[in-house]
């Protein structure tokens, strides 16, 4: 709501709107998606005929309920809104109404005269209501209600007056469930954005660093069958990386294999050995196994960053993977005959360990999403192993993305 908006003057005599037609009002207006502050403000006139009161405003608490800011008013002029524009949660009588969760009456203005200068409320109004906006029994904004020299309203109209301050209650909840839904939803692509680059572009470029070595070092040694052949990798992965970053940036979504898992398995393993010089045996012995689309990307991501992790870390000579259905469950193990894993455990072994740990909680929360579990564990005859365990009751089902 635009607090710069000009009011409008002190509400003429009227005929109050019929109990009834005010709520219908209401509930067509929260039903239709209107702005939530646009709403506010739009049933404070039928609110303030509904009471009797000359003008009024309409606050929310902030959402650390701190605060209440002023998002609406008529009939109160300028200068006083700009001291009203947001006062303490328990400031004077809408400080009681929010503390109590109960409309308050007084005809004690003055903390009020106190920050409007006394010009106004000295003047005409000398009595305000606040009626809590709540729901169960969470106040999220006040209604202040400014009357002339007058009785409070009668217990009938305080009473329809709660309602609706409960009927906006309920309103304000739903608004502030969607913002912070909103919230973890941005949160959560910022995640995934973070995950898909890190599978498509860190990988390659780690390979490139790999790669830039063995150049270098094959260009002081004029060896140019080698400098080629490694000119020619770095190349290839420049493209790689180019390629990945496109498909990125236009799906958000890393490159999956059209023909399916199985064959970007296979496709994975043809240019391992050459890639990285460690051998990769893939037995699979679940022919058929009827994941959908986004499972069978999230399966292949995680084999792609357990290898990469072997061939970055592992100084193997052979790694393995093995896709079989056990039980219930489709397992997929990476095993290695390398180093295994740090004396100190992943978290203490330098960048290259803070780098694959960062690259073993996105597997992890890869296998979450899929209802499945990671386990990470040194392997027999030394080495390290990675089992992926995933129910079959979930394949083919989508995955939650």
């Amino acid at each position: 709501m635009n607090l710069s908006a000009p009011t409008v003057a002190p509400l003429p005599p009227a005929e109050a709107p019929p109990v009834g037609e005010l709520f219908a009002e209401l509930t067509a207006g929260l039903a239709g998606g209107d702005d939530l502050e646009a709403l506010l403000q739009r049933f404070l006139e039928p609110v303030l005929r509904l009471s009797g009161a000359k003008a009024g405003a309409v606050r929310v608490l902030s959402d650390d309920g701190t605060r209440m800011r002023l998002v609406g008013s008529i009939g109160l002029p300028q200068h006083l809104l700009a001291a009203e524009r947001e006062v303490d949660r328990h400031c004077g009588v809408c400080g009681r109404a929010a503390d109590e969760g109960l409309p308050a009456w007084t005809d004690d203005l003055q903390p009020c005269m106190k920050r409007g200068t006394g010009e106004f409320f000295g003047h005409g109004f000398d009595r305000l209501m606040a009626v809590p906006l709540s729901h169960r029994d969470q106040v999220l904004g006040i209604y202040n209600l400014l009357f002339e020299p007058a009785a409070p309203p009668r217990p009938d109209i305080a009473a329809v007056l709660r309602s609706v301050g409960e009927l906006l209650g309920l309103a304000l909840h739903h608004a502030r469930l969607e913002r912070e839904q909103l919230l973890a939803a941005v949160l959560h692509e910022r995640q995934m954005l973070a995950n898909e680059v890190h599978d498509a572009v860190a990988q390659t470029l780690v390979y490139m660093k790999m790669r830039l070595p063995l150049l270098h070092d094959a260009l002081l040694q004029h060896d140019d069958a080698r400098a080629l052949k490694y000119h020619g990798d770095l190349r290839q992965a420049v493209s790689d990386a180019h390629a990945s970053l496109r498909e990125i940036l236009t799906h958000f979504r890393t490159r999956m294999d059209p023909k399916g898992l199985q064959h970007a398995l296979r496709e994975l393993q043809a240019g391992y050995l050459d890639r990285h010089g460690i051998r990769l045996i893939i037995d699979n012995h679940a022919a058929q196994l009827n994941l959908s689309v986004e499972q069978e990307v999230q399966v292949f991501h995680i084999v792609q960053e357990a290898l990469a992790n072997v061939a970055r870390h592992s100084r193997a000579g052979e790694a393995h993977v093995a896709v079989e259905r056990i039980g219930g469950e489709l397992r997929v193990v990476i095993e290695d005959d390398g180093a295994g894993l740090p004396a100190a455990g992943v978290r203490g072994a330098g960048a290259a360990a803070e780098g694959s740990h960062f690259g073993l909680e996105i597997m992890r929360e890869r296998a979450q999403r899929l209802g499945g579990t990671l386990a990470l564990q040194a392997r027999d005859g030394g080495g390290t192993r990675v089992c992926l365990s995933i129910p079959i009751a979930a394949a083919g089902r989508p995955v939650a993305s």
